[in-house]
């Protein structure tokens, strides 16, 4: 157990256990909330911080930031307390900022456009991981205009198939919800899964409210055998219907995330086809021109073919947007600058 880790009861079980007065666990719980350490919870005696200290925090640090000089994003790297580096995007909209989380460090999915699969999952993110991250943000880039909180919404999109580490995300969501927690509204955050369809059936029940945004990628099986592994388990039609009951259930449309390859997926016979498929159905498709990544070897499109594919889609009535780019001088992409850096410190 770590403090990062730890539920309320969790919290006010290990201050009794330290010999510490009831009224400390909520003291304790308020700074765990800010990510703060037990050293700089400064309305602690001290030899309880030291106590306190000798229990493992469960946290992140900043490792290296990089800020975008074209639009502001900043990309992040955090160090965990085994050594591991997993990154972290902050992005800023109109509405709000967007913070894009990973839940593992790397991935097994083994997606061929993706650069966190290209070596394997290390190891799945514990809820006071992905928690630290947010605080750790928040504490980098304060609140401005007197707002209180800087982050505003979540998409759990980075490194990591989230529904492969199911309970920690579940978990994680729960209390990033909680009014004991960030207490950010459910419906602010998504969550990208490349369709594993018995978990989509399990998560209706335990976060209704949360965006689901599904990986498609292609209309065909065919074409999603080919850079898709978890077709091969899970076919389009079974990954539509569980969308679909996702979509009844909740009310809420289902996002479907959609590369645009070129010369294999990017066709207008491949906008019709995918339209067909979406047809009726409470939905959104999410284009997005590849970032390539240079060991996979597949070729992206110009945004303006981007935007002739949205035409298509919208003439037969499937609501469509191209996904705006950001970051991309400062490797955006999902893996892309976690596995650049530790090439750097590998050699």
């Amino acid at each position: 157990m770590n403090w990062m880790d730890m539920t309320q009861p969790e919290i006010a079980e290990t201050m009794r256990s330290l010999g510490a007065p009831a009224f400390r666990a909520k003291q304790v719980a308020e700074w765990l909330k800010k990510g703060v350490r037990p050293a700089d919870m400064s309305n602690l005696p001290k030899d309880l911080r030291s106590k306190m200290e000798e229990i493992p925090f469960g946290g992140a640090t900043i490792f290296r930031k990089y800020v975008s000089s074209r639009d502001g994003t900043v990309k992040y790297l955090f160090a965990l307390e085994d050594d591991n580096i997993v990154e972290g995007v902050l992005m800023r909209y109109s509405y709000g900022n967007t913070v894009c989380l990973s839940t593992q460090i790397g991935c097994n999915m083994g997606c061929k456009f993706c650069a966190s699969t290209l070596n394997g999952c290390v190891r799945n993110l514990r809820p006071g991981e992905m928690l630290s991250f947010l605080c750790e943000i928040e504490r980098d880039e304060p609140p401005q205009d007197g707002k209180n909180r800087t982050v505003t919404n979540i998409v759990l999109m980075g490194s990591g198939e989230p529904l492969d580490n199911y309970e920690n995300v579940v978990m994680f969501l729960k209390r990033v919800t909680s009014p004991d927690g960030p207490n950010i509204s459910a419906r602010n955050i998504s969550i990208s899964t490349c369709g594993i369809v018995p978990k989509i059936y399990r998560f209706i029940e335990d976060a209704p409210h949360v965006t689901l945004s599904i990986s498609l990628h292609a209309h065909s099986d065919e074409i999603r055998d080919t850079i898709m592994p978890v077709n091969k388990a899970y076919r389009i039609a079974e990954v539509l219907e569980a969308a679909k009951a996702y979509a009844d259930r909740t009310g809420r449309r289902v996002v479907f995330e959609y590369a645009l390859i070129g010369g294999t997926n990017d066709s207008h016979a491949d906008a019709i086809a995918l339209a067909r498929r979406l047809k009726g159905m409470l939905c959104h498709v999410n284009l997005i021109p590849l970032n390539p990544v240079e060991e996979r070897g597949l070729k992206g499109v110009s945004r303006e073919h981007a935007y002739k594919f949205c035409d298509w889609l919208t003439k037969e009535h499937v609501s469509a947007t191209v996904r705006r780019e950001m970051g991309t001088d400062i490797d955006g992409a999902c893996g892309q600058l976690r596995r650049r850096v530790l090439h750097e410190i590998n050699g």
